[in-house]
């Protein structure tokens, strides 16, 4: 664990001083996850503007991927990986978050006793794949959401989901083609694992080659999440001067934006531009009534990987971001 990169700061969040780290725009660096063993890799992603979606010639394409149109993309840090499982098992218990924090000293707890957290779930979510080193997988975007809040609680740094445009833009890397790697999808098996080379279940983070830009997995293992709303014809609203947000506001349950493919997928989802709205069906054998805010027991292909964004919000926006409800599943 690489801590070169940390500079200690202070920042007054609710009341009292939590350590956060300064970092340098256009750097990488690791976050070491104070009281535990945990650290996460970010990979600085630069400004610049890219055409998002795909032309109306690439194979594979659907109608939700256009037209295309300029983004603009202020710069962000984002996880060299996706998040596993012994990250977000710190976050889902209060227990092992605080014996973690009895072997690693350096962290007062009770910062994050008030943190949200997930209910216990009904069976072991990684259904048996993996869990160490493993990305997780079976939260809904809520409960993404919640453990970005849980880690402004431990760290005072702001961190989020990506936006579709910014996961995007992350994972093309520069390139226009349908994949971060060129337009073959033959050499799929080198960057992604998919359903053709998955034998029927997720592999540990950064197994194959990343994209010219440091991030593995942007192509298949697990979907992950993004701050967006999925709206098929949104890319059409904002053509036509419709829409104005960069991103779509979450308003309703269903469908949530996810990206990248996944272990179960074939190429064609794996693409760049490549959009997948959510399903209710991702939890059908959900035993609740309602179901369950934080889990899905049917999306063993669905995780997230986190971004934080140089420029920092205000308190008031940290706040809306943060402390959203969430939509009722009846």
């Amino acid at each position: 664990m690489c801590l070169k990169s940390l500079l200690p700061v202070a920042l007054f969040v609710a009341g009292c001083f939590l350590p956060t780290y300064a970092q340098e725009p256009g750097k990488p660096y690791t976050l070491a996850v104070p009281g535990s063993n945990i650290s996460y890799d970010m990979v600085a992603i630069p400004a610049g503007e890219f055409m998002m979606g795909s032309p109306a010639s690439e194979k594979g394409r659907s109608a939700d991927e256009g037209p295309q149109h300029k983004v603009k993309i202020e710069p962000f840090w984002m996880g060299k990986y996706e998040v596993v499982w012994d990250f977000y098992d710190l976050f889902t218990s209060k227990n092992m978050e605080k014996d973690m924090a009895s072997k690693y000293p350096g962290f007062d707890v009770a910062k994050t006793d008030a943190s949200t957290r997930p209910s216990p779930s009904y069976v072991d979510m990684s259904f048996g794949m993996g869990r160490a080193g493993y990305p997780a997988i079976n939260m809904t975007q809520y409960a993404a959401i919640k453990f970005c809040k849980w880690l402004y609680d431990k760290t005072g740094v702001f961190y989020r989901l990506p936006t579709e445009a910014e996961w995007e833009y992350a994972c093309r890397a520069g390139t226009s083609t349908p994949y971060s790697f060129g337009a073959d999808a033959g050499k799929l098996g080198e960057y992604a694992v998919y359903k053709a080379n998955s034998n029927g279940s997720y592999k540990k983070i950064g197994t194959k080659k990343p994209n010219s830009w440091g991030l593995y997995d942007m192509h298949g293992n697990v979907m992950e999440w993004t701050k967006d709303q999925y709206v098929a014809d949104y890319y059409a609203k904002k053509a036509k001067g419709q829409v104005k947000e960069p991103y779509a506001p979450v308003t309703t349950l269903y469908p949530n934006s996810v990206r990248g493919g996944s272990w179960d997928d074939d190429p064609d989802v794996l693409r760049s531009a490549a959009r997948t709205p959510s399903d209710a069906s991702w939890k059908v054998r959900d035993p609740q009534s309602p179901k369950s805010d934080w889990w899905l027991t049917d999306a063993s292909f669905v995780g997230f990987r986190i971004v934080r964004p140089v420029k920092v919000p205000s308190k008031e926006e940290i706040d809306a971001y943060y402390n959203i409800k969430p939509i009722k599943d009846y």
